[in-house]
């Protein structure tokens, strides 16, 4: 018998696609403990006892109901589209299915691959940006330059707005981390005249640019002045190591809303006021300060061969 077509919203050039791990949308803390320790066929026999249960929202959740409500006024050529990813086995998909269906959130594709890595698919579906819980997985996915991140146990701001708002750290994330590296190793003073002296050439790309360029397009959808997307760039830079961040977005020609000039002043409590939705960054003790307060990704840096 032939398979029946199933007619899905067509996608355009400017939708943002983000992949997202079934352990960042849902709390599967207890399963993939379970997974763990006794493999895939115990855990897909617990999926299927527990099949009609719904699954708790993860710490990603919130940001994903954000994301798909971009598309409710425009249905027919959505916005975004979210990916559900999974190293687990298909048994896994109906009580991750029935939940979806249970929180009106517009998923419709999904890759379960029973044990085996998710980044061919994460490649195969056009993710601009990937989400999981598995620091591997997301490591693999920045090398192969997929903006991604790991979602880590945060505070999951409650928030009534329905504004979608993103954070993201410069260094390492939005450009790339040469004049990181210069201020770990020669000292601040040195960073601030490396920055100083090239004030007018723009930063290199970092993991998270081409993320940041599909957002832009995005936001160009809506009216500016009524925009459902906000975003902020927070960084530990400050004067006069400001004045090359903002030429480098202003040559990139993409929109920051805010930007956070903090001098290394603890990041938390500034995202919260910002009411970030999710925040990016690479350093750990940003992203410890931060996960008291918002949703947090962290962005590992790829290790440089020693010369």
């Amino acid at each position: 018998m032939a398979e029946t077509a199933v007619a899905f919203p067509p996608r355009s050039d400017d939708t943002l696609v983000v992949a997202i791990s079934s352990r960042a949308l849902f709390d599967l803390g207890e399963s993939h403990e379970l997974f763990e320790r006794e493999g895939v066929e115990a855990f897909a026999h617990h999926q299927i006892e527990k099949e009609n249960e719904l699954l708790a929202p993860g710490i990603a959740f919130p940001l994903v109901q954000k994301l798909l409500r971009l598309n409710q006024e425009q249905p027919d050529t959505p916005h975004v589209e979210v990916i559900l990813l999974s190293r687990n086995s298909a048994d896994t998909g109906l009580r991750i299915f029935n939940s979806i269906e249970h929180y009106k959130l517009g998923i419709v594709r999904a890759a379960f691959t029973r044990g085996e890595p998710t980044l061919p698919y994460v490649r195969a579906f056009g993710a601009d940006l990937f989400l999981s819980a598995n620091p591997e997985s997301v490591a693999n996915a920045l090398a192969s330059g997929i903006a991604a991140a790991t979602i880590l146990p945060s505070k999951t701001p409650q928030r009534q707005s329905d504004q979608l708002r993103i954070a993201f750290d410069g260094d390492a994330v939005l450009f790339g981390d040469e004049s990181e590296l210069i201020s770990e190793e020669a000292g601040i003073e040195a960073f601030h005249r490396h920055e100083k002296e090239r004030g007018s050439e723009p930063l290199s790309g970092g993991p998270f640019r081409s993320f940041l360029d599909a957002l832009h397009r995005l936001q160009a959808a809506f009216p500016s002045e009524e925009s459902p997307i906000r975003t902020a760039l927070v960084t530990a830079r400050s004067a006069p190591a400001h004045k090359r961040v903002i030429l480098t977005l202003r040559h990139w020609g993409v929109r920051i809303d805010e930007a956070l000039f903090l001098g290394g002043r603890p990041k938390g409590p500034f995202l919260e006021a910002f009411g970030a939705d999710i925040f990016f960054d690479d350093s750990p003790v940003n992203i410890e300060s931060a996960r008291q307060h918002v949703a947090t990704g962290h962005v590992p840096r790829r290790k440089r061969q020693a010369s």
